[in-house]
């Protein structure tokens, strides 16, 4: 049971090594070099966040609907317009012609 303790504690060990020289090693720092100038370059974009492009997304999907909407009401509006010039454009019906009261 003991070497089975020391096999285990001696594999810890090397994995515990290999990380810290990983992390100590030129790659590590050409790495974080890296990740460090594409933070820079992208703060210096105009960018969002996906949050930022989701409520966005919302915002004009609900503008568009509106949009319609009133799209609709003009349309509706208009051809009552149009229907009330129309009536006003026609003549009035002559008014029937009544024979004269006997007498």
């Amino acid at each position: 049971m003991r070497k089975a303790m020391n096999a285990t504690q001696w594999m810890e060990d090397l994995q515990k090594n290999i990380s810290d020289l990983i992390a100590r090693s030129p790659a590590a720092d050409l790495e974080r070099n890296v990740r460090a100038m594409m933070a820079q370059g992208f703060s210096r974009l105009d960018l969002v966040t996906r949050e930022e492009f989701d409520v966005q997304a919302e915002l004009l999907a609900r503008t568009v609907a509106r949009a319609d909407q009133l799209a609709a009401q003009v349309t509706l509006l208009e051809a009552r317009i149009n229907a009330l010039e129309a009536a006003q454009a026609r003549p009035a019906p002559a008014a029937p012609i009544q024979p004269p009261p006997q007498a």
